[in-house]
């Protein structure tokens, strides 16, 4: 199965139908799976006394400190919701949107969403996860900021009300915009897949794009990553975003190393097939040998080209007798 690449748009269309119209369409054109947007209620998430994380107040330019305040303006309405799936399906990429509350749910629900994206956030929010595992067939949970017991106990809600392990997919996930290198710790992601024997993936919030490439090589089988139109638009998730261009680079590179891990079989590749005798030496004669003269060390060598009898061979040729005339560096027959 390919790597499904998830092209986080988030709240980076700052309130503008006409912005997360754009977002679609460059997600689809990078070539990404799915485009994937956050649907809530502002006063069902956060309340007055909620502030900003120090991400969010270096990129958000006044507006006071209060997370409400901010998630006002970041909401997308019913209708909102309706012009961005036909968006996506006129672009051809899947829609997909993370509710952070009940109502949230039941509205995506309603518009036939068959996936529900968990945020780190939720992870230890016991009624949400209860309601997501009732409510969506296939679940994706971030696993941000914590343990390994706590991503237990929450998949152990999920799997008490309907999610199978086999419609689960986890995420290895820093919630620090952007990630610092020290902190990614990728191993985890493999810790979490022993773990839980689940499908596992990535949530990147690192800057560029070689440490999501990494994940694909360790075994991610979902890349989630953010990106916005401009990193020097004002909003609390540009900053850590991925560029449209960039989006593409990094999509390319998960190509290239879905393409690169192949089959596991050791066996010459297809390319490299007709480099064998080129590359790899046979044993031919060192010095004039007549028919019937005994083959020996002293009158055979190992050369290219590797079309004639191995060097692996070397043990079986030396001692017999030559069944014709070889001139030097022709190839022994036996």
């Amino acid at each position: 199965m390919s790597v499904i690449v998830i092209a986080e748009a988030g709240v980076n269309h700052n309130g503008s139908l006409d912005i997360a119209r754009k977002l679609v369409t460059a997600a689809a054109k990078a070539g990404a799976d799915i485009v994937k947007f956050q649907t809530f209620k502002a006063n069902q998430i956060a309340s007055r006394a909620a502030k900003k994380a120090a991400y969010q107040q270096a990129n958000m330019n006044g507006g006071g400190d209060d997370q409400l305040t901010m998630l006002r303006k970041l909401e997308m309405d019913a209708q909102m919701h309706i012009n961005l799936m036909d968006a996506c399906e006129k672009e051809h990429i899947e829609f997909l949107s993370t509710p952070f509350d009940h109502a949230s749910i039941e509205l995506l629900a309603g518009y036939g969403i068959k996936t529900g994206k968990i945020p780190s956030g939720e992870l230890t929010n016991l009624p949400y996860l209860e309601k997501m595992a009732k409510t969506f067939p296939d679940i994706i949970l971030s696993t941000g900021m914590a343990t390994l017991l706590e991503v237990e106990d929450a998949v152990n809600v999920l799997y008490k009300n309907g999610t199978t392990l086999e419609n689960l997919t986890i995420l290895h996930c820093t919630t620090e915009y952007p990630t610092p290198m020290i902190d990614v710790n990728l191993r985890a992601m493999e810790t979490l897949q022993r773990h839980f024997g689940t499908r596992v993936g990535y949530s990147d919030h690192t800057p560029g794009i070689e440490i999501a490439t990494a994940a694909v090589a360790m075994g991610a089988t979902l890349i989630e990553k953010h990106f916005t139109l401009d990193r020097n638009m004002e909003g609390p998730d540009h900053k850590a975003s991925l560029q449209p261009e960039e989006l593409t680079a990094m999509i390319s590179a998960i190509r290239n190393v879905e393409l690169a891990l192949g089959d596991g079989i050791k066996s010459p590749s297809e390319s490299e097939k007709k480099n064998i005798p080129v590359a790899r030496k046979s044993i031919v004669a060192a010095t004039a040998i007549k028919k019937g003269e005994l083959l020996s060390a002293e009158n055979l060598a190992v050369k290219r080209p590797g079309s004639g009898i191995s060097p692996m061979n070397w043990h079986s040729v030396v001692g017999s007798v030559a069944i014709k005339d070889f001139m030097v560096d022709d190839l022994i027959e036996i």
